[in-house]
């Protein structure tokens, strides 16, 4: 293992003019209570991004292989399309500590805050996988879809909201990694660039392995390193009731360091968490030719995305910093 706002305007007339009531979220957010999803993200949208991302065609996305350039170009052409501009020169961040050509696809939306807009947030996935592996029934491609073809679907309908309503007073970069099967590398190089242009980072948001649903738990998903920072604790609290929670397996397999918000956290010294509803015992396939596009709840996969997309947008849009690194 390396996870919307719904924008209802409402008319009324004041002085002989129209007038914008608040927003869905600011009403939530002015009264404590709970939050109403978006439904931005359509599952057929979800399920058909999951499904070329884990298609045969790709060859399990190995990083510096023929299969993951296909998958490189979709995204590409996904950013292109959605009139979203590219962080560097191109969309694409080319590894220095890989021995193949392997890119991360990286992405910008400026902030429409004069002053908020000089820090950024970080939303991300690796789009990597393993590629070949041992056959099992004669598959003989490790397909990746919940692993991470489902927090790549994820991290792409997140961008191409914000890419529509432009409602982020913080600039944006959206990122999907490379060579994080190989040791975070994609992450691990992105983070020291990034660091040595000294951004402004705010927070790091990862979506991992979304694609099946956690079994009699009282939340949506889990956070890696739970105590780390009030990441989750503010997420709940924006969001009017628990929706992030723990995992003693979080601990347990220290999966706080297995992801690419790891290398932000080291770098940055900021708040960089995961979010994932792998839980260890609602997937059996992790790393095996049977994680396939089939598989997947993407239904639970739309939910997933369209209950984080208003929360990411309190959370992005506060005056202050208020996620923050917990005391030792």
């Amino acid at each position: 293992m390396k996870k919307i706002y719904f924008l209802a305007s409402l008319l009324v007339i004041a002085c002989g003019s129209p007038k914008l009531l608040p927003t869905t979220n600011q009403v939530a957010t002015e009264t404590n209570s709970s939050l109403a999803k978006t439904d931005f993200a359509k599952e057929e949208n979800v399920a058909k991004t999951l499904k070329f991302l884990a298609s045969d065609e790709n060859e399990g996305r190995d990083s510096g292989s023929k299969g993951i350039e296909k998958a490189s170009v979709f995204l590409e052409n996904m950013m292109k399309e959605n009139n979203i501009k590219p962080y560097f020169k191109t969309y694409r961040d080319t590894l220095s500590n890989f021995d193949k050509p392997a890119y991360n696809i990286v992405g910008f939306i400026e902030g429409n805050d004069p002053k908020l807009k000089k820090e950024y947030v970080i939303i991300g996935s690796h789009y990597d996988h393993i590629g070949k592996i041992a056959a099992v029934n004669g598959d003989e491609i490790a397909n990746g879809a919940n692993d991470n073809a489902s927090g790549s679907t994820a991290t792409s309908e997140v961008m191409k909201y914000f890419a529509k309503n432009k409602t982020n007073k913080r600039s944006l970069i959206f990122v999907f990694f490379s060579a994080e099967e190989k040791g975070l590398l994609g992450s691990k190089h992105l983070a020291k660039r990034l660091k040595a242009k000294n951004l402004d980072l705010y927070f790091m948001f990862n979506f991992e392995m979304i694609g099946v649903p956690m079994k009699d738990k009282d939340f949506l998903l889990y956070i890696t390193g739970f105590g780390k920072t009030n990441m989750a604790s503010k997420m709940n609290e924006y969001n009017g009731e628990k929706v992030i929670g723990y995992i003693p397996a979080e601990t347990k397999y220290q999966l706080f360091r297995a992801s690419d918000n790891y290398p932000f956290f080291t770098e940055f010294e900021v708040p960089a968490q995961t979010v994932s509803t792998f839980d260890f015992e609602n997937f059996d396939f992790y790393h095996k030719p049977d994680d396939e596009f089939e598989l997947m709840d993407t239904k639970h996969m739309t939910n997933v995305i369209n209950s984080m997309i208003p929360i990411l947008e309190i959370m992005m849009n506060k005056p202050t910093k208020e996620i923050t690194i917990n005391a030792k």
